[in-house]
């Protein structure tokens, strides 16, 4: 095995003892990130797809409770429009609790996916003679080749794929 400033270069690593990484993008572009956004966006139009169904369930509902109201007493419309407010509440704080869990989720996955990279992260500083990656936005200026965001990708796929079968949160699903 190689070691020092030759494996590195060979490898297409500059020698620095600072590297940049954009961690967004790496997440965003690697496989596990891609699988996170996709499933999240599926779950969330199920949400959505879930929420028009029942505007439209509750709009009927309060049509026929405003088209029954002239035949009924005040107290008894009362009861009823209360119990119908109750139950608007209810629904709006049950969605809102899914719409929750799913943030919880993507947010899991990407602590989750930065702990199994760090390793990884780890191994391309020591492989560059870095002390530090910093994060690329909050750099003024540096060359290119001190960003190993690509290579760090790369790398993050062929240890962790898409991730594990079951991400943080779906248990809960």
């Amino acid at each position: 095995m190689l070691s020092g400033p030759s494996q590195a270069q060979q490898l297409g690593l500059a020698q620095s003892p600072i590297l940049t990484i954009e961690s967004n993008r790496l997440f965003t572009e690697s496989a596990f990130g891609r699988r996170v956004a996709r499933e999240v966006e599926a779950d969330s139009a199920v949400l959505s797809a879930e929420n028009r169904r029942i505007e439209a369930e509750l709009i009927e509902e309060e049509r026929e409770l405003t088209r029954r109201r002239p035949e009924m007493e005040a107290d008894t419309f009362r009861v009823l429009a209360d119990a119908f407010d109750v139950k608007v509440q209810s629904i709006r704080h049950d969605q809102d609790e899914k719409a929750r869990a799913l943030n919880q989720k993507q947010e899991a996955s990407r602590v989750m996916f930065f702990n199994t990279a760090r390793p990884i992260l780890e191994n391309l500083m020591r492989e560059a003679g870095a002390a530090v990656i910093l994060e690329r936005s909050t750099v003024f200026l540096s060359a290119n080749i001190s960003d190993v965001t690509d290579l760090a990708i790369a790398r993050i796929d062929g240890a962790l794929g898409d991730g594990p079968e079951t991400l943080p949160g779906a248990e809960d699903e």
